[in-house]
């Protein structure tokens, strides 16, 4: 397994810095976003597009350093229904014809979440089965709008030659766990996969090991990132929290730094496990701990990451 590294978390460097910190740290790809909901530090989109002076900058800053570009990222939600929607997909289409001219063949991306009907505004994500136009709802939501827009992604990533689209299981989206992805794999295909990120099914309440197995050749990326389920608050409220993530000190759950909320031994047997289901890809530190410094949750993650991974990194 390759260790990736999700460049976000050092937003406030350049790329040159963010690039020479990942190489002290071990760090072998690196993991870019392109925009929708990441502010895309190291990535200036329409620039690269237009140039290709920039692009030959920009990939020989990584070369230079003995790094190369793993995967883009567009997550956002394309599916919803008004303007963000548009733009998003703009961005997604922008990202495709990136990867191209920079050769990179896979990509992560979000599901999308759409309305809940022709004539809404606003993304809707049916959790339950009650009441019965929930039912309704959800099949709407798929058969009119998810299956036809990834028939047509799926068609135009290809022309861009890219192979692979890693969905990330995240919560307020379509494809949020296994069932979900293989719901739609098994209408669009395999140039879908999963981007297998534990911390959302933590706080669904889900066994990531467990799915592991469940999804098997299907995981094409992999992001380590930890969730710590704060006693006392889901308790009595449960996971379902809709406070804003900076508000962390009242929250049922938070992000944390890897070994923050599962310790080390937890994270061995899940890189294990990934082995033993055939994954030998990237897995990629998203660090998004907002109760310490982002350099030093990043510190703090790496030590876990490297203790944990099937790899010598002596």
């Amino acid at each position: 397994m390759r260790m990736s590294l999700v460049t976000d978390c050092l937003g406030f460097m350049s790329i040159e810095e963010m690039a020479d910190t990942a190489v002290s740290l071990g760090y072998e790809t690196l993991e870019f976003a392109c925009g929708n909901w990441s502010k895309a530090p190291h990535v200036d989109l329409d620039n690269l597009l237009e140039s290709s002076i920039q692009r030959e900058k920009f990939v020989s800053a990584l070369e230079s350093r003995g790094l190369s570009i793993e995967v883009l990222n567009c997550s956002g939600n394309q599916l919803a229904p008004n303007e963000e929607g548009r733009e998003h997909q703009i961005v997604v289409e922008k990202t495709f014809r990136l990867a191209e001219l920079l050769g990179v063949k896979a990509i992560n991306m979000m599901s999308g979440l759409p309305g809940g009907g022709p004539g809404d505004t606003t993304p809707n994500w049916i959790t339950t089965s009650w009441p019965p136009i929930n039912n309704e709802i959800l099949d709407w939501q798929w058969n009119e709008i998810a299956l036809p827009y990834w028939e047509k992604a799926v068609k135009q990533a290809k022309e861009h030659g890219i192979e692979k689209i890693a969905l990330e299981n995240h919560g307020s989206q379509l494809v949020y766990n296994p069932e979900t992805l293989f719901k739609l794999r098994n209408h669009i295909g395999e140039m879908v996969g999963m981007n297998f990120d534990p911390s959302h099914l933590f706080w669904m309440g889900g066994n990531p090991i467990l799915s592991l197995r469940k999804l098997g050749s299907a995981i094409y990326h992999v992001h380590a990132k930890d969730v710590r389920i704060e006693k006392g608050f889901v308790d009595t409220d449960g996971v379902l929290d809709t406070k804003t993530i900076d508000r962390f000190a009242d929250r049922s759950w938070n992000y944390v730094a890897l070994g923050h909320g599962h310790d080390t031994s937890w994270w061995k047997e899940f890189f294990s496990v990934l082995s033993m289901v055939g994954y030998d890809g990237p897995v990629s530190l998203e660090m998004e701990d907002l109760t310490m410094d982002p350099l030093t949750a990043l510190k703090k993650s790496t030590n876990v990451f490297k203790e944990a991974l099937p790899k010598d990194f002596d």
